[in-house]
């Protein structure tokens, strides 16, 4: 009689730890890592989120749960332990990840981002001038938008790097984890973890007040409080720099001032026409030949043609007056997506399925 609990010949077992799937993640250049409970193991590669081998074993809860516990250390296993989520940087000898641990109805499930030990240079991640020179106020507000895991940190964290080697100053990052390790060339570097070294965005970022910085990067700008500490600090003579989760620059005016009681949103108004310098909206999209994937970028810079936008909140304006401001490197999403497509770099369907007005680009097409 045959041993039925022997698995099929051809089924790949399940590795012996986390560490052996990140490595053929850094391998084959995956951006994550999915081991969840019931699932096979799987990883994101050029944004399609697929199994790592379509013969590998599905993970039961005993794989995941031996699988956590042999990568975690003792505060992360007793706050996964007592919360059921644990979220932190973890820091093999091989690579960076930034790590997700949750308990869910089967299992445990582990999600990582591959961090990229190198911080990639703003020529090298192609973007234009134009975001440079935002770098170099000594004061006001940057935002970086995007949806998940379309290279914000990434974006970011080459800005800052930009001001490191340029100017003499304080530099303080606010991170929930920290991701990219800044080292010190021209400036003083301070990094923060939520949670680890403050409680939370908002305490760190009234503590980085007291702490004399020139700049200060804040990892994500969600709630009230947040918010309104950033743009007080852009106010009062610091350069911050901030991401939030919106698609374009209009819909990220419209998510700023809609956190903030009405009352209060004709002086936010106000404050941020005067402190705002740019916003940079990004999305990464497959390429054409399957190569990888090429970023789209949207920028909005501060002129006094916005300025007046954001003050009589007409944002919904902010398209037109991005159209006739090309001349100080503004340009709209669409208008990136379609020189994209002219470059032979992405297809007709990724262009028109990611349009802002997907009429008129239909009609560039057509024409």
């Amino acid at each position: 009689m045959s041993d039925t609990s022997q698995p099929p010949q051809d089924e790949l077992p399940v590795l012996g730890s986390v560490d052996e799937y990140l490595r053929f993640c850094m391998e084959y250049d995956a951006s994550d890592l999915h081991l969840a409970t019931g699932a096979q193991p799987a990883w994101r590669r050029y944004g399609n989120l697929q199994p790592i081998w379509n013969n590998a074993a599905i993970l039961t809860a005993e794989d995941t749960r031996r699988l956590a516990y042999g990568f975690l250390g003792e505060p992360q296993i007793k706050q996964l332990e007592a919360r059921g989520d644990v979220d932190f940087a973890y820091s093999p000898d091989f690579g960076r990840f930034r790590s997700s641990v949750v308990q869910q109805r089967l299992g445990i499930d582990m999600v990582f981002r591959v961090i990229k030990t190198k911080i990639t240079s703003v020529e090298e991640l192609g973007l234009p001038k134009t975001v440079k020179t935002l770098t170099r106020f000594q004061n006001g507000l940057i935002l970086v938008t995007g949806p998940v895991g379309c290279g914000k940190s990434t974006t970011l964290a080459a800005l800052v790097d930009s001001i490191n080697e340029e100017r003499h100053d304080h530099i303080i990052t606010l991170e929930d984890p920290i991701e990219y390790v800044i080292e010190p060339k021209g400036c003083h570097v301070n990094q923060r973890e939520v949670h680890t070294h403050t409680e939370s965005f908002a305490a760190a970022l009234r503590g980085a007040l007291r702490e004399d910085p020139d700049v200060i990067m804040v990892g994500e700008m969600r709630d009230l409080e947040t918010i309104s500490l950033a743009i007080t600090a852009a106010e009062t003579g610091h350069l911050v720099l901030g991401t939030l989760h919106t698609g374009s620059a209009a819909r990220t005016l419209d998510r700023v001032l809609d956190v903030f009681p009405i009352d209060q949103r004709d002086q936010i108004r106000i404050m941020v026409s005067e402190s705002l310098r740019g916003i940079l909206s990004q999305q990464l999209v497959p390429r054409m030949d399957g190569n990888g994937r090429v970023m789209a970028l949207e920028v909005l810079v501060n002129t006094p043609a916005v300025g007046n936008c954001i003050r009589e909140g007409k944002t919904y304006m902010l398209g037109g007056v991005m159209q006739t401001g090309k001349s100080v490197g503004m340009i709209t999403m669409d208008d990136a997506l379609r020189n994209l497509y002219s470059a032979g770099e992405i297809s007709r369907e990724e262009c028109e399925s990611r349009a802002e007005d997907k009429l008129l680009m239909k009609k560039f097409f057509e024409s």
